[in-house]
């Protein structure tokens, strides 16, 4: 690498130092600073005045393909991590979202954009034009819902399965535009389904040698002394399945989702995502000041209105559109606002299939740059359309009024209770053992009718949000003598895990959970005991079957506690590797996901 590449790398690396922690203080999205640096501090911004200024060199980026090549690797990180947060059951109960709500997404506005663009382009540039512009932002997207910590809500589900199936569409989209510039007499269909089986065969091919060969990959790698071994192997992992799947024509964004998908179902889950976070984060940092860069100033002042216009047409058709498709899924109103708003603009694909429209001589040099313009433009707007989609889906929320009988505050008598989270069917059980006990007892729930029905019976629960260290506290949890956590969602879960073990680390907290991972990661989190439902309906079928068939209930009864012993060490065994294996320094992050 010369010297003007090594120089490159140092003007992205000082803009990301000075443009985080400025745009932290003026409140701005991380992602507009980037991407403002890039247009300042690119070969068309402040690089173009170099020959008159030569020390503004020194300033500036000569090279805007070596960047480019690094950034691409930010958007291969962060979709890495995203498959680390899914698993590939989750994805298939998505899969009405994914392949109907996104698939009619791709494929209208595709439609529209063309017919719209069809008025000034050609109708080749007008259909590249289209595909790229119908392909909304991952990396942004998913940037604005992380750093709201609105992943896992409705709005985050759906956005999201969206965008994955908008990964898939950059396949034949890729192919549609390379046929379309080779001109060549090939059928477009017979075309088309060949790049679809090669797809397939890729994706199978590395979803099974995945299967056999990354959880022994990660227990070689998994040393505590080595530490370097482990961040080594998830690199490796990471690029190594988004090149095989560049190889074979998908993006490398997609190879990188299917092997975190991957990795989701393993023990090394949560040491991954801690080791690949900083990369992730500086990486997608230098992408958005790439996006930044492609901006030709002058191109912008010469067409502004025409620029200006046609931003605003493409949020206001692609946002009426997916409005519509949203309501047509039956999704509630404030979702499909929110996502119209977050997903009316241009992606990072766009930028993909404009140069190799600009290569194939399907874009003008004019035209490829007036694309570049309108997909950056749009993007740039992505953070301040979420803050306004936000504001808007607000309106139409449903304010659920609350029983007057369930707004009773929790009694402050300082008394040792056990606090039972959820008060559905197995904390009202746990409640009534705990009484028939003579244990003193509070319970809350976050259904508010509930709460007052069962206070109109005279049952100690109270309104509330056990996630919320104030409530907890307000609850007694600094006098109480247990915690009971008998909630469904595992999200919820760890968050009231979390919140109890900060503020009570001798408290015993015993803790409902889905099967045998999730109890790992309870144990991790600082559970005392952690009751898997799938394990402990296997001892109870176990148990029922030898009493019925006639062996002793006393040996039956100590063989069963005995393998819940077993179950219990082993997985606060896992819990411990899980913690301990690799424990990289998280360093803040540069770009503000959470």
């Amino acid at each position: 690498m010369d010297v003007t590449s090594l120089k490159d790398a140092l003007v992205v690396l000082g803009a990301a130092g000075v443009v985080v922690p400025l745009v932290r203080r003026l409140h701005v999205s991380p992602v507009i600073g980037f991407l403002a640096a890039g247009a300042a501090m690119g070969p068309t911004g402040l690089g173009a005045l170099s020959s008159r200024l030569p020390f503004i060199d020194w300033f500036t980026i000569s090279e805007e393909e070596t960047i480019g090549h690094i950034a691409e690797l930010g958007v291969v990180f962060l979709l890495f991590v995203i498959g680390l947060e899914l698993s590939l059951a989750r994805l298939l109960t998505m899969r009405r979202l994914v392949f109907g709500l996104g698939g009619l997404q791709v494929v209208i506005s595709i439609a529209v954009v063309a017919l719209l663009a069809s008025f000034l382009l050609p109708a080749a540039a007008a259909l590249v034009l289209a595909s790229g512009l119908a392909l909304s932002s991952t990396a942004i997207v998913i940037e604005v819902l992380a750093g709201q910590k609105r992943m896992a809500s409705t709005t985050g589900r759906v956005n999201f399965a969206v965008l994955i199936f908008q990964d898939l569409a950059v396949v034949p989209v890729l192919f549609l535009v390379g046929t379309m510039g080779a001109n060549s007499g090939q059928s477009v269909l017979v075309g088309l389904g060949y790049a679809l089986l090669s797809a397939a065969i890729t994706i199978g091919a590395i979803v099974v040698a995945g299967n056999f060969l990354l959880r022994p990959l990660f227990r070689l790698v998994a040393r505590p002394e080595n530490p370097e071994l482990f961040i080594a192997a998830t690199l490796f992992v990471a690029i190594g399945t988004g090149v095989a799947a560049a190889s074979a024509g998908l993006s490398m964004a997609l190879g990188a989702f299917i092997a975190g998908l991957l990795l989701a179902e393993t023990e090394y889950r949560r040491a991954i995502e801690a080791t690949i976070e900083p990369f992730k984060s500086l990486l997608l940092g230098v992408f958005f000041f790439a996006v930044g860069m492609s901006v030709d100033f002058a191109v912008v002042f010469d067409h502004l209105f025409l620029i200006v216009a046609a931003v605003l047409a493409l949020v206001l058709v692609k946002g009426v559109m997916i409005f519509g498709l949203c309501r047509l899924f039956r999704l509630p109103m404030p979702v499909s606002i929110e996502s119209a708003f977050l997903l009316a603009s241009a992606g990072e694909f766009a930028f993909v299939v404009f140069k190799l429209a600009s290569q194939l001589s399907i874009f003008t040099p004019d035209q490829s740059a007036l694309a570049v313009a309108i997909a950056s433009l749009s993007m740039a707007l992505i953070p301040l359309l979420g803050m306004a989609g936000r504001r808007f889906a607000r309106r139409y929320e449903q304010v659920v009024p609350v029983e007057s009988a369930a707004l009773e505050a929790p009694p402050e008598d300082k008394q040792r209770r056990a606090i039972v989270v959820g008060y559905g069917r197995v904390g009202r059980l746990v409640a009534e053992m705990l009484a028939e006990h003579k244990v003193a007892y509070l319970a809350v729930d976050a259904d508010a009718r509930s709460v007052a029905r069962w206070r109109e019976q005279k049952r100690p629960v109270y309104w509330g949000d056990a996630t919320n260290a104030a409530f907890l506290e307000r609850c007694g949890l600094a006098e109480a003598s247990a915690l009971v956590v008998t909630i469904d969602g595992p999200r919820q879960i760890e968050a009231v895990v979390t919140a109890a073990r900060a503020m009570r680390p001798d408290l015993v907290i015993v803790a409902r959970s889905r099967d045998a991972d999730h109890a790992s990661k309870l144990y991790a989190l600082g559970v005392t005991d952690a009751v898997p439902e799938t394990i402990e309906a296997s001892l109870q079928l176990s148990e029922a079957a030898l009493a019925g068939l006639g062996v002793p209930a006393g040996p039956v009864i100590a063989s069963i506690h005995e393998r819940r012993d077993v179950f219990r060490r082993e997985l606060q065994s896992a819990a411990g590797r899980e913690t301990h294996a690799v424990k990289p320094k998280r360093n803040r992050r540069m770009i503000g996901t959470s």
